[in-house]
C-alpha cells in the first residue's frame, strides 16, 4: 500500500463512521491487511489535517482544513464551548479545556494565524501555547479570554 492509498482508506474510514482513536484507526487498517506503525499513522493524520473533535456521536477524527470535511473550528465558538482556564509563565500559556476540547481549540488557535503564537501542542484537555515573548503572551491571553466570552 502506498501513502496515497493509505490516506484514501483513512479518509474513507473517518467519513463513514465514528473513529475516536488512533488505535481504532490502526485496527481498521489492519483489517484491510495494512499494518502501520503509530508514528506513521500520527504523521498521516497531521498531513491530512485531521483532528479529534467532539461531536454529538462522541469524540471523533474529522477533516479540519475544508478540503472535504469541516473547516478550521471558529475560535470564539470552540472557546465559548470548551474553555476552562488559562495560566501563564514566561512565554508560555497553558489553556485548560473541557474533556476532549483541546484538539479543536488548538486547531482554531493555529488557524487564527496570530503572529504572536509560535505554535500549540494539544492533548485531551490541555494546550501548551508558545508565544514569541512575555509581552506577546499577555496579548494572546487577552485575545483568548475575550474570545472565550463570545457566543458562537
Amino acid at each position: 500500500m502506498n501513502k496515497t492509498e493509505r490516506h484514501g482508506a483513512i479518509r474513507e474510514f473517518i467519513e463513514s463512521r465514528v473513529v475516536g482513536s488512533q488505535e481504532e484507526l490502526r485496527k481498521l487498517l489492519r483489517q484491510r491487511g495494512w499494518d502501520v506503525t503509530q508514528s506513521t499513522l500520527s504523521r498521516d493524520l497531521r498531513e491530512m489535517r485531521l483532528a479529534r473533535i467532539p461531536t454529538a456521536e462522541g469524540v471523533r477524527y474529522a477533516v479540519t482544513d475544508g478540503s472535504g470535511g469541516e473547516d478550521v473550528p471558529d475560535l470564539a465558538g470552540v472557546l465559548s464551548q470548551f474553555f476552562a482556564s488559562l495560566d501563564a509563565v514566561g512565554e508560555l500559556l497553558i489553556l485548560k479545556t473541557q474533556m476532549a476540547g483541546a484538539q479543536a481549540v488548538a486547531e482554531a488557535i493555529d488557524g487564527a494565524g496570530w503572529s504572536d503564537v509560535l505554535g500549540t501542542i494539544g492533548g485531551e484537555n490541555t494546550i501548551l501555547i508558545v508565544c514569541r515573548s512575555a509581552a506577546a503572551r499577555e496579548k494572546v491571553a487577552r485575545r483568548i479570554r475575550s474570545a472565550a466570552r463570545q457566543m458562537p
